[in-house]
């Protein structure tokens, strides 16, 4: 009996949806600010990162929502006979996990390439040395901007538009480097800061500071990479070791089994 209730609620609930009585998106867009506060910090930061800076991020973060809110329904399908607070509990967590699986993957891809994408950006200031030169900081960020990683190209354009506004704080600098968090983003952004409020007959020297800045900066993403690179050597060769080890014990305990029978 209980089957026959979800397989018609279940049809009565596509039903709706698709005639439209039931819209989710409609549901979704009337509590978008309610939703956006279970939006994390950086979600919008490991897409771009993920699929580059075409991707719609309130699509794709509306459809987390939507995944969830499905499977939370169906979930209360599934436990219409049997409701209580504990089945209410576990449906909202089973939702919570739903939600959580794309940003948890995108987590993942982060960090699988996260020395190569922390390495973008000392790599874009690096080359941009020879430009800050002759001409201003915002002026050297728009003329590099055709080499900038394509990750940054939004976040660098939003900077110059803040900049040739009449924003000459550091806040068009700190805004980019909350937008795109990769390791020591905040001190790079305040070294470019601090470049851009030089005086012309120091800024050769200030170029020079700037230059170490980012050098050592690069070198510790390196060391960070190759350290990383041997503990997971290091880690397969612990398993193997130890894979080999329980094999010869269980080799062991067999033989001496087989000689206790004989």
């Amino acid at each position: 009996m209980q089957i026959e209730i979800i397989i018609i609620a279940a049809i009565v609930f596509v039903v709706m949806t698709v005639g439209g009585q039931i819209n989710i998106n409609q549901l979704i867009s009337d509590n978008q600010m309610l939703f956006l506060k279970l939006k994390e910090s950086d979600y919008d930061f490991y897409l771009r990162a993920r699929y580059g800076n075409n991707v719609n991020t309130d699509i794709m973060f509306n459809k987390r929502i939507k995944n969830a809110l499905i499977i939370m329904v169906l979930g209360l399908f599934i436990a219409i006979q049997n409701i209580s607070a504990v089945t209410i509990l576990i449906i909202f967590i089973v939702g919570y996990f739903v939600y959580k699986m794309q940003y948890n993957d995108l987590k993942r891809y982060y960090n699988s390439h996260m020395h190569e994408i922390d390495s973008m950006l000392p790599h874009y200031l690096k080359n941009m040395e020879i430009l800050i030169q002759h001409y201003t900081v915002p002026v050297a960020i728009g003329k590099s901007m055709a080499e900038a990683p394509e990750i940054f190209k939004d976040g660098l354009q939003e900077m110059i538009d803040a900049i040739n506004s009449g924003d000459d704080t550091i806040e068009p600098y700190m805004q980019f480097a909350r937008r795109y968090p990769v390791r020591d983003s905040m001190r790079m952004m305040r070294l470019l800061y601090r470049l851009s409020l030089g005086r012309q007959e120091r800024k050769q020297e200030q170029i020079l500071t700037f230059s170490r800045t980012i050098s050592n900066l690069q070198q510790k993403a390196r060391e960070t990479r190759y350290k990383n690179r041997l503990e997971k050597m290091e880690n397969k060769t612990m398993s193997m070791l130890i894979c080999t080890g329980v094999g010869m014990m269980v080799l062991l305990i067999l033989a001496v089994v087989q000689l206790m029978d004989i």
